[in-house]
C-alpha cells in the first residue's frame, strides 16, 4: 500500500524552514541552513542505500531523523557553531536500535502552547481539518496533552473561536480520552468585550488560561500589564474569576508599532504585585532575527529583558513566573548557539522548574521533530563552564517536556498518564504507527506576502 504522503521521500523529518507561526514575518534561512538540508538529503539517499531502504521508509525511520540531525550538526560546526550541538551517536544513521534509543523517549509531553485554525484561517491543505489536527498532534508525534490558544484578531476575525477548540477537545474527549486538550481564553483588556467576556469563558467553557498579547490592540497600541486601565484590571479579573494562568505573548514583534509592548520589562513588576498569578510568558520574549548570547541586562530586549524585569523586581527562580518556548525553540534550531544561551540563560535565571515545552503547532506541522530535536540538544562543556550552564539531563529535559508546566495547570500527571494508557487515543496511536505516514509538512506563512495576508484577515498591522 502506497504512503499517502510524500512517496518519493523528499522531506526531511526534521524540517527545517522560513515558516512562521504567523505572528512574525518570516526569515528566510542562511546559507548554513540550507546547506544544513542539502547535507541531509544527501546522507538521506546514501544511508537509505546502505540499509536497503527507499528514501520514504529511511525518512520515516528513526534513522531517518538521527541522520538529519547528524547533519545539521556536520554544518554547524564548520560554520564553527558550536556551543549546542545534537547529542546523537553518528551509528545512529544505520543501527535503527542505536537510533530508537536516543530519539524515542517516556517523557510525559505536555505542551502548551497548540493552535488549531478554524473556518477563518488561512494556510495549506486541511489546516482547518479537526481529524488532521488530532493526527499531527497526537499520531504523529508524542504529544500527551496540549493547551489550545489563540492569536489576536479582532472578534469578527478570530481564527479560532471558543466553539471552535472546544469542538477539537471534544472530539479528544469523545474518543475516550482524558483530557488531553486544554481551552485558553482570549483577554485583551483593550478591546472591547473582552473584559465582559471573561465571565462565559470560565463558566461555560472551562478555560484553563488567560492569553493576552500586549503589543496588540484595535487601534494599533498595545498595554503593559501594570497599566491600571488595562494590564490590572485584566489580572485582578482573572483572580476573580478564580483562573490564575495568564499566557502573554513577548517578544516576535508585530513590527515597530507598540514595539516596546512586546518587551518583557512589566512582566517582574506584575509578578512581585501578585504572587498568586502564573505569568506563563510565551516565546520567553525572544525575538526573531536576533541572536541570543550570554545574559546582558543592559541590553534592553529579547530574553536578557524578561531575566532582567524577573530579578531586578525580586521574584525569586522558580516562583510564579514561566518562560515558554514556542516558535522559540523551533526558530533555535537554525544556530545552535542561540539555543544553548535561550536554553542555559533561561534555566540559570528563571528556574529549571520553570521553563516550558511549547511547539506553536500546528503552523509547524506536526511537533514530533521539535520534540526529537530537544530530546537529543545539548549545550557544549565549554559554555556551561563559562556561564554556568546546567546540563540537559534526561531528568530537566522531563521537567521542560511536562512535568513543569503541570504545576500552574493544576495536573495529576499519575492519574492522566493511567487514565491514558487504554484510551482511544492511545489505541488509535498504536495502530497508526503500524504503518504511519507523516507528512513532514509545515502550514504557517513562509513568505512575506502570505504573512501580509494573513495579518490583514486578522485586522493587523505591520506599521
Amino acid at each position: 500500500m502506497p504512503h499517502a504522503f510524500d512517496p518519493d521521500g523528499k522531506r526531511l523529518p526534521i524540517k527545517l524552514d522560513s515558516t512562521s507561526n504567523g505572528e512574525f514575518v518570516p526569515v528566510p534561512l542562511g546559507p548554513v541552513n540550507r546547506g544544513a538540508n542539502r547535507l541531509a538529503q544527501d546522507w538521506a539517499g546514501e544511508n537509505a542505500r546502505r540499509l536497503g531502504l527507499g528514501r520514504r521508509a529511511f525518512m520515516l525511520s528513526a534513522c531517518g531523523a538521527a541522520s538529519t540531525l547528524l547533519a545539521f550538526n556536520r554544518a554547524n560546526a564548520v560554520a564553527g557553531k558550536t556551543g549546542g550541538f545534537f547529542d546523537v551517536p553518528e551509528v545512529a544513521a544505520v543501527d535503527a536500535e542505536v537510533a530508537a534509543d536516543r530519539l524515542d523517549g517516556r517523557e510525559f509531553v505536555f505542551d502548551v502552547q497548540g493552535h488549531f485554525v478554524g473556518q477563518n484561517g488561512l494556510g495549506r491543505t486541511r489546516l482547518g481539518d479537526s481529524d488532521q489536527f488530532i493526527k499531527d498532534i497526537f499520531l504523529d508525534s508524542d504529544t500527551d496533552m496540549m493547551v489550545l490558544s489563540f492569536i489576536p484578531s479582532r472578534r469578527e476575525t478570530e481564527l479560532l473561536t471558543i466553539q471552535e477548540a472546544d469542538t477539537t477537545r471534544r472530539i479528544v474527549e469523545a474518543m475516550e480520552g482524558t483530557h488531553r486538550l486544554l481551552l485558553h481564553g482570549r483577554a485583551n483588556p483593550n478591546q472591547d468585550g473582552d473584559l465582559q467576556g471573561m465571565d462565559e469563558l470560565a463558566e461555560r467553557w472551562g478555560v484553563s488560561a488567560w492569553k493576552c498579547y500586549t503589543q496588540w490592540g484595535p487601534d494599533g497600541r498595545g498595554f503593559f500589564l501594570h497599566d491600571e486601565d488595562t494590564g490590572l484590571r485584566l489580572i485582578e479579573k482573572a483572580r476573580a474569576l478564580g483562573v490564575k494562568n495568564i499566557c502573554v505573548h513577548k517578544g516576535l514583534p508585530f513590527g515597530q508599532r507598540s514595539y516596546k509592548h512586546s518587551l518583557a520589562s512589566d512582566i517582574g513588576v506584575v509578578a512581585k504585585m501578585f504572587p498568586d498569578v502564573n505569568f506563563l510568558v510565551y516565546h520567553s520574549g525572544f525575538i526573531s532575527g536576533q541572536a541570543e548570547g550570554p545574559y546582558d541586562p543592559k541590553r534592553g530586549e529579547g530574553v536578557d529583558e524578561l531575566i532582567r524585569s524577573v530579578e531586578e523586581n525580586g521574584v525569586p527562580r522558580d516562583a510564579n513566573v514561566y518562560a515558554e518556548l514556542g516558535s522559540t525553540w523551533r526558530f533555535a534550531l537554525r544556530d545552535p548557539d542561540t539555543a544553548a544561551h535561550i536554553i542555559g540563560k533561561l534555566v540559570k535565571h528563571i528556574g529549571e522548574k520553570n521553563v516550558l515545552y511549547g511547539s506553536d503547532c500546528i503552523w509547524y506541522g506536526s511537533p514530533q521533530d521539535q520534540i526529537q530535536a530537544l530530546r537529543t540538544f545539548q549545550i557544549s562543556e565549554e559554555l556551561q563552564e563559562k556561564h554556568g550552564y546546567a546540563k540537559l539531563t534526561p531528568t530537566l529535559r522531563a521537567q521542560i517536556f511536562g512535568l513543569n508546566a503541570a504545576r500552574p495547570y493544576n495536573i495529576d500527571i499519575g492519574e492522566i498518564l493511567k487514565r491514558a494508557q487504554g484510551d482511544a487515543v492511545e489505541m488509535r496511536r498504536a495502530a497508526y504507527r503500524e504503518r504511519p505516514d507523516p507528512h513532514y509538512l509545515t502550514f504557517g506563512p513562509k513568505t512575506r506576502r502570505e504573512f501580509l495576508a494573513n495579518l490583514k484577515v486578522r485586522g493587523g498591522s505591520l506599521i
